[in-house]
């Protein structure tokens, strides 16, 4: 059986990495694609859990070489998805989450049309703004970027499969597991994961013991 791409998008500051993170710590058979990137490491940080870093010159060189899925530049720096990656654990059976920006989440909607976009909008400007400030990982310069760019972040939501508002953490991470678990009682998923119990149904056989 192969697994769900789900696309989760948001303007910067909205609550996006934290509610990925919850997700996954309460959500069984899922994992988050590790994105690539050239910006330096946020305090905390660990190379290869929560990004790949890398080199400007590595990056080219992967986008030369055709190696991402989705790439883009960000205020200066860049991020990208490795393809191989995310295919092989599609492959495996296993639901993927790519948590990337809005560019990076059309560019993959061309690759992948049946991958769910679910984009995460602030419940106002005012608390995208104070989240932003109050993270304390980006110096005044970069967070007024970021809020400048919001609106046109913001607008790309017409073009997800759902959108959560994270006006209340819980309430919006209840509603991105109801996204998942909606999806893999699809027809589609449901054959696959029930396939001999399916066919036993149809042929009126008893399953053997």
């Amino acid at each position: 059986m192969t697994g769900s791409l789900f696309i989760i998008t948001a303007a910067s500051g909205t609550g996006k990495t934290s509610l990925v993170k919850q997700l996954l710590a309460t959500t069984n058979d899922l994992t988050v694609s590790i994105s690539h990137t050239t910006r330096p490491p946020r305090p905390g940080e660990i190379d290869g859990q929560h990004y790949h870093f890398t080199t400007i010159n590595t990056f080219k060189e992967a986008i030369n070489d055709g190696k991402f899925l989705e790439y883009a530049e960000v205020f200066g720096n860049y991020y990208g998805t490795s393809e191989q990656s995310v295919r092989t654990q599609l492959q495996a059976g296993i639901d993927v989450i790519l948590e990337i920006d809005w560019q990076g989440a059309l560019q993959v909607k061309n690759i992948f049309p049946d991958a769910i976009m679910i984009f995460i909008l602030p419940p106002s400007i005012a608390s995208l703004r104070q989240r932003l400030s109050t993270r304390a990982q980006d110096s005044t310069d970069v967070i007024e970027q970021r809020l400048a760019g919001s609106v046109t972040e913001i607008s790309q939501y017409v073009h997800a499969d759902y959108v959560v508002i994270n006006d209340n953490f819980e309430v919006a991470l209840t509603e991105l597991k109801a996204i998942i678990v909606a999806d893999r009682q699809t027809l589609q998923r449901q054959q696959q994961r029930y396939n001999r119990t399916i066919k036993n149904l149809l042929s009126g056989e008893a399953d053997p013991l």
